[in-house]
Parts: structure tokens; C-alpha cells; sequence
């Protein structure tokens, strides 16, 4: 399999299997409910895991979740640790919803403090760190192809966090001391305080993974300053890291990058109550993983069309045999999930069952196929719930979604309405 590498600008292929491969991703800073954009690495690497996995290597999974940092502080002023772990708990919940096998870990920065302090500590021992007015900084001048990975000169970087105290302007904080009404501390031989963003992430893939691994994965967004700084503390301590850089495309609303500072935000949540966990996976399998892909009414109307297009099919009886090799060769090469969806509806097409509900599987859509007579009080329930969406009433349609959950059903928002489906 080959794998676009943002480093090298090149596709890198991975070792045959059962070569062990490891991943890890960058997850969301947890402070409010997280919106469709941040579910779109969730999706792609746990897509590329599932698949990898069928080819017969062995993959360990890491998403992580930033529980300390900035923005949790200045959105929950005394009760940051609060906030992070509310925001936490719905990530998890929202991110399940999708029907995805989870991560095989999902480390929290809370919990990985003593390797984080330890990573610090490191770096101030080998000199490549200064520790100044209870603040920790890494020297930028001490990397010789910092800048490499965000294609940009080192002597060209511009200042991340303004601070006359530092020796370079290009330098970035490993640890900061605690400021007035932070609730949320460690102690440390430097000082009272906590991490920075970027060491969170070098401790906590070292610790999952050890110090080198083959994918490090996460939104384009990401490239700098986040991954050129845990790219350049990692190596300073001597960790060889990432083999292969993936940086899937950032998800647009009407057109722009979705982002809570701009207001345009449809949170996780929001989206699989209204529109289904099937229809919001095929709208992920329309977009390649490093291009934008744009979110909006018409999008997941197609989305949704497609899935009744399957569903339909899956209906039917079996005429054919398809070409499995075909849908290999696309997914292996830079995982082209579009090529792969063109694949499954020509399989649908031609009737080539067997082997469309095979690949839906690979994605999470193997429930396309099912189906099963809902006694009446569900049918009830089902009805209700859509009046109550229609009515744009979805705190009452998450309650009887869990009411049909609780009599052993599953309410799927598909094209021509709802579809139930037992629970296994």
C-alpha cells in the first residue's frame, strides 16, 4: 500500500504484511461539542485501520484527546477540568455514534503527565529547552530542518507566542506556569504549571507507540505549528517518530472551513440526529482524505441518496460476481475512497452482492444490508421521532431515539424517512 507523506511531498509504500503498523492521531481540544469537521480524521483513520487490518497486518490505533490546554482554560475560567471532562464524554458518545470499532487507545493529556514532564525534562537536560520565569520554551535555533514538514526556511518562521523573555522569537512553550484562575495544575522541579499543546502529543504517541512509528495522521490545519513542533521536540529527544505524515482535508461549510470561531458550525451530534450514521459515512467516502470536502444540505442529500441506492440493491438477489481486485488496487493506492465508491455501485449496478456487502463492511456500512419487521409500539416510536425532527424538536427525537434503543432497536435516517433495525 502506498500513503501520501506531507515531509516528502511523495507516496511511500508500507511494508508487506503482517508488518506491524502504527498509528497515531491527533483528536480534538475538548471544550464544547465537537463539530462534523472534527470527525472526519476519526473516520479516515479508522476507515485506514479496518483496511490495513483485512490485508493482514497487525494495527494499533491511537486518537488522542487534548484535555489540557488554552482554550479549555479562557472557555471554563475555575473549571477547566470540569469542561474537559464533560467535552470528553460527549466526544466519545458522538464518535461512537458513528458505529466505527473504536480506537485500540485514546490516551487523555491528564493522564499522561508524568511522560510529559519526563519529555520536558529531557529536553532541558540535552540543552535543546530554557526554562525562564516558570515558563519551559524549546530552542527552534537547535533543529537544523525545523520548518521542513510546513515547507517553510527555519530563519523565515514567524513568532508563535509573543514573549520578550524568550531568546528567539521563533521558540514554543513546553510547559507554562500556572496563571491567575487556571484550576487545573502540576508540579514540577521548573515550576508550578502546565503543558504545552504540542508535548502533549510527543509523550503521548511515544508512550502508546514507542518512539517510532509508521503514520502519524491528523487534519491539514495541523501541519504547523502543531506537527513541525512535535516533529522537532521528538527528534531532539532522540525519537525517530513518524515514518509517513497524513494531513486529510479540511471539511467546508458553504464554502469555507468549518470553524466554531466563525459561527458556521454542525456539531457531530447534530449531524447523525438528523441525518444518520450511514448517510454521514458515505458523505466521507465521496471526498479523497487529502482534499476539502464541502458539507451542506444538497451534499448529504446526495449522500443519503447513495445509501438508498445500496440499501436497495442489497435488497435484491445476487446475479453476479465482482472484481475485488479492482476495489484493492484503489484503496491500496493513496486510499482513494472515491474510486472505491464508484466500485461499489457498479457492484450494486450488476448486482455483485457478495462483494458489496464485503466492502461496506471494510467501511462501516455493512448494516445497509440488513433489515427485520419492527413491532407496532416501535413503529410508533419512529413515527413520533420524525415529527418531532420535522418540527426541528431534536431534543424530543434523541429522547425516543433512546426509547427505541432501549426496546431493542436501532431508528436509521435514510432518504424516504427512517428505517428500523434490531439490535444485535
Amino acid at each position: 500500500m502506498r500513503l501520501h507523506d506531507t515531509l516528502s511531498g511523495s507516496l511511500i509504500e508500507l511494508p508487506e504484511p503482517p508488518e506491524p503498523i502504527g498509528i497515531y492521531v491527533c483528536g480534538p481540544t475538548v471544550y464544547a461539542r465537537a463539530h462534523i469537521g472534527n470527525a472526519r480524521p476519526f473516520v479516515v483513520f479508522t476507515w485506514l485501520a479496518s483496511w490495513l487490518r483485512r490485508q493482514g497486518h497487525e494495527v494499533r490505533l491511537v486518537h488522542n484527546i487534548t484535555d489540557v490546554n488554552d482554550k479549555i482554560y479562557e472557555a471554563a475560567p475555575g473549571r477547566s477540568a470540569e469542561l474537559g471532562a464533560e467535552a470528553t464524554r460527549w466526544y466519545l458518545e458522538d464518535t461512537a455514534a458513528f458505529g466505527l470499532e473504536m480506537p485500540d487507545a485514546q490516551p487523555l493529556a491528564t493522564e499522561t503527565m508524568p511522560e510529559i514532564i519526563a519529555m520536558i525534562g529531557q529536553l532541558l537536560a540535552s540543552g535543546h529547552a530554557y526554562a525562564v520565569n516558570g515558563d519551559v520554551y524549546f530552542r527552534v535555533a537547535r533543529t537544523d530542518d525545523y520548518g521542513a514538514l510546513s515547507g517553510q526556511r527555519s530563519d523565515q518562521v514567524e513568532e508563535q507566542e509573543p514573549n520578550s523573555a524568550k531568546e528567539d522569537p521563533r521558540d514554543f512553550a513546553l510547559w507554562k506556569a500556572t496563571k491567575e484562575g487556571e484550576d487545573t495544575f502540576w508540579e514540577t522541579a521548573w515550576g508550578v504549571g502546565r503543558p504545552g499543546w504540542h508535548i502533549e502529543c510527543s509523550a503521548m504517541a511515544a508512550k502508546e507507540l514507542g518512539p517510532e512509528f509508521w503514520i502519524h495522521g491528523g487534519g491539514l490545519d495541523l501541519v504547523f505549528p502543531h506537527h513541525e513542533n512535535e516533529r522537532a521536540q521528538s527528534l531532539a529527544v532522540g525519537h525517530p517518530f513518524a515514518r509517513i505524515w497524513m494531513h486529510n482535508g479540511m471539511l467546508r461549510f458553504t464554502g469555507e472551513k468549518m470553524a466554531k470561531s466563525v459561527g458556521n458550525v454542525a456539531t457531530i451530534h447534530d449531524v447523525l440526529a438528523e441525518w444518520g450514521a450511514e448517510t454521514a459515512l458515505v458523505f466521507f467516502l465521496s471526498a479523497h482524505w487529502r482534499k476539502p470536502i464541502d458539507f451542506s444540505a444538497q451534499t448529504m442529500h446526495a449522500a443519503a441518496a447513495q445509501a438508498e441506492t445500496f440499501r436497495n440493491a442489497l435488497r435484491g438477489e445476487r446475479r453476479s460476481d465482482g472484481d475485488w481486485d479492482a476495489f484493492a488496487t484503489v484503496l491500496e493506492d493513496d486510499f482513494n475512497t472515491p474510486a472505491a465508491l464508484a466500485v461499489l455501485h457498479d457492484w450494486a449496478r450488476t448486482g455483485a452482492l457478495d462483494e458489496l456487502r464485503r466492502a461496506l463492511d471494510v467501511f462501516g456500512l455493512g448494516s445497509l444490508g440488513e433489515r427485520d419487521e419492527a413491532p407496532p409500539d416501535v413503529v410508533a416510536l419512529a413515527e413520533a421521532r420524525q415529527a418531532a425532527r420535522a418540527a426541528k424538536d431534536f431534543a424530543e427525537a434523541d429522547r425516543l431515539r433512546a426509547a427505541i434503543g432501549d426496546a431493542g432497536w436501532e431508528v436509521r435516517d435514510v432518504a424516504a424517512g427512517y428505517e428500523l433495525v434490531r439490535r444485535s
